[in-house]
Formats: C-alpha cells, sequence, structure tokens
C-alpha cells in the first residue's frame, strides 16, 4: 500500500492526536486520493489549510498524493504575504461577515454587540450553515470538526476556547477584524442595524423607570427591540473595550 509522510505545523496540530503532533508521519492510502481528502481523514479541516507542499512544491486541494511523498502543511499565515504561492487559499472576502453554529449563541452576540454582520439562529442544521456560508460568502464559526470537511464549506474556521469571552478574543485575533468593530450599531438579538429614534416614538415599549431616567434610544430596523444606555452599559462598554484591545496584543 502506497505510503507518504505528513507534517503539519502551528495551530494545526490541535487537530492531531498526541503522539503525531509537532512531528512527521506515515500515512497510508490507497493510491488515489487527493490531499484534501487525506488531510481530512488525518482530522484536519480544509478551512483550517493555507498552504500545502508537497515535496517542496505549492499545490491545490485536488493533487494527487503518490507514493513515497513528503506532504508539508501549514496553517493561516498571520504576518507573511503568501498569496502568490499558496494554491488553496479561496478569494478572499470584501468585509468580515459570519454564520455561527448553534452552539456558539454567546460568541454570536458578540460579534453583533462589536458590529458584525452575524447569522444565528438556535436551530440552524449542518446543510443550511454550510449552504449559508456558501451562497452568502460567511465565514462558518463553528467547533464542529466535521461541519468544516463539507465541500461547500470556503470560509470557516474552528473556534478552540470553550468560553465566549475567550472566543471573541481568539476571533477577532484569528481574523485581525478588530480594526473593524463598530459597536451597538446592530441588534444583539436579530442582527438587524440600529438607528438613533426619538424618545416619543418608542414609549410604548418602555418600562416606567426608564420612561422617567432615560432620554436617548436606538431602535432595531427589523425586530423594532429598543436599546439604551442603562445600568449595565458601562460594564458591557469596559468589557468590549477590553476584548478589542487584548484581541490587539
Amino acid at each position: 500500500m502506497p505510503k507518504a509522510t505528513f507534517r503539519f505545523y502551528a495551530e494545526l496540530n490541535d487537530f492531531l492526536p498526541e503522539e503525531k503532533r509537532q512531528s512527521a508521519f506515515s500515512v497510508s492510502f490507497s493510491g488515489h486520493e487527493t490531499v484534501k481528502h487525506i488531510l481530512e481523514t488525518v482530522g484536519v479541516p480544509h478551512t483550517e489549510v493555507d498552504l500545502i507542499l508537497i515535496n517542496g512544491m505549492s499545490v491545490g486541494f485536488r493533487q494527487k498524493v503518490k507514493d513515497g511523498d513528503r506532504v508539508s502543511v501549514y496553517p493561516m499565515f498571520e504576518i507573511l504575504d503568501i498569496s502568490k504561492l499558496t494554491e488553496v487559499r479561496p478569494d478572499p472576502l470584501r468585509e468580515p461577515t459570519f454564520v455561527v453554529d448553534n452552539h456558539l449563541g454567546k460568541l454570536a452576540g458578540y460579534l453583533r454587540l462589536l458590529g458584525f454582520d452575524t447569522l444565528y439562529e438556535n436551530d440552524f442544521q449542518d446543510p443550511e450553515l454550510a449552504s449559508i456560508s456558501c451562497h452568502e460568502d460567511r465565514i462558518l464559526l463553528t467547533r464542529d470538526r466535521g461541519l468544516l470537511k463539507r465541500k461547500q464549506v470556503t470560509h470557516g474556521y474552528c473556534v478552540r476556547a470553550d468560553d465566549p469571552k475567550d472566543q471573541i478574543v481568539e476571533v477577532l485575533r484569528k481574523f485581525d477584524i478588530a480594526n473593524y468593530v463598530q459597536p451597538y450599531t446592530r441588534c444583539a438579538r436579530c442582527n438587524g442595524l440600529l438607528k438613533p429614534v426619538k424618545k416619543e416614538e418608542v414609549l410604548d415599549h418602555l418600562e416606567p423607570l426608564t420612561k422617567k431616567y432615560y432620554d436617548a434610544f436606538m431602535q432595531c430596523q427589523d425586530c423594532q427591540q429598543v436599546y439604551w444606555k442603562g445600568a449595565h452599559f458601562q460594564e458591557l462598554h469596559e468589557f468590549l473595550t477590553r476584548v478589542v484591545e487584548k484581541s490587539k496584543g
């Protein structure tokens, strides 16, 4: 049976069993598989890969692996521009928009609070998530490696952190989008855009104490949810400020 030697670098090792991390290892195959098929069989989603070298030459996902090949697989390069070298990176999206699976609801809320167009429903199924990501050019965020292996998905990321407060920092860092934040411009509930609204226009939506003590309001253009800088706003604002600053570090 043909064999090839694979070596995965940096955070791609997160997807490998302990004994295969940070080292070269042999993979047996039938002789007809593409490199994409083999690396996903090993456990690494193609959306995490930015550069593949076979015997030192850059190749695409459809390249067939041959007996004796040495395959080096690299993740997204944060600093170096390898756009002229890589054969696997999809065309970059013009602006960062997301679709988030149903296990990352708090992360979706944080992204919306920071102004990022983020689709989320707690009943999205895998085929629907993949279809939305593909047809609406959205980055798919998930912790489901199998979902990222779907051929339809070209832009996706497997979130590593468990805590949503760490997840939002991770995503901002991963896609280098801290400078794109526009806080409090989207509805945390439905993702609609917010607009300033006169107090008298939303009186029916307000509790008596809110009517008494607050005068400045924003309203979602889609679901009509009303927002104001209430008692917890300062705490929220300080948290989001820390998130953005931490993601730049």
